[in-house]
């Protein structure tokens, strides 16, 4: 299944693409135009694989759970001071959106959404340890309902991706599971976490969004996973 943020560029690619062909086949050598034809084949077939949008049943919402927003490998697990919204210390997840992952996100954490504030940035490759505060990127909080407990989760811009596209609006009651957003061509996630959550997946694990559990909140936030 194709997601709707990839049609416009799919049938945009598939014209110029077909184009080329067409009058690759007129003016050029047979081994030339089959060349080109091949490889117009190879490159749509790769630019497709970007927009595809899996199916996947949430079947529970655990609110104590925090789901992966993005397909991906967690590439980060740290305890960092959080400038932009908590300015305090939290444990701060990254996973890293590869050009063969899956790049639509999912909201992570069933709640209300109290803060929202894109910036403008730079397009330093995901991995940058700076890419988080410099490079364009989306923050959002969502409140928990049950717990009362935030989570800032934060679409981050790469060298390659340079659209990220929010659908979640400020207020919104939202569901864990549904669809928050989507980074085309890949690039990374960051999470801000209660230094007291339980953490239930280790650096390298590979995510998928909306199905892979990374953390578990517990009631007293001074336990502190990490320290």
């Amino acid at each position: 299944m194709i997601h709707r943020e990839g049609k416009v560029t799919l049938v945009g690619g598939a014209i110029i693409l077909t184009i080329l062909c067409v009058v690759s086949y007129i003016y050029l050598q047979p081994i030339l135009f089959t060349l080109l034809l091949v490889g117009s084949i190879a490159l749509f077939t790769f630019i497709t694989q970007f927009f595809r949008s899996p199916n996947r049943q949430i079947t529970s919402v655990n609110q104590d759970i925090i789901l992966a927003p993005a397909d991906g490998t967690i590439v980060h697990i740290d305890k960092v001071n959080e400038p932009e919204y908590f300015q305090d210390d939290r444990i701060q997840m990254s996973i890293f959106m590869s050009p063969t992952n899956v790049h639509l996100n999912r909201v992570p954490y069933t709640g209300v959404v109290t803060y929202y504030k894109y910036h403008a940035g730079k397009y330093l490759v995901a991995f940058h340890p700076k890419s988080s505060l410099l490079n364009e990127r989306n923050s959002c909080v969502i409140k928990n309902d049950k717990t009362g407990q935030e989570v800032l989760f934060r679409q981050i811009a790469g060298a390659v991706a340079r659209r990220i596209v929010f659908y979640l609006k400020l207020g919104q009651q939202v569901k864990q599971g549904e669809e928050l957003g989507f980074i085309k061509f890949g690039s990374r996630m960051d999470l801000f976490l209660p230094l007291g959550c339980e953490i239930l997946v280790e650096k390298g694990a590979k995510t998928k969004a909306g199905i892979t559990p990374l953390v578990r909140l517990v009631a007293d936030d001074s336990a502190g996973i990490l320290s």
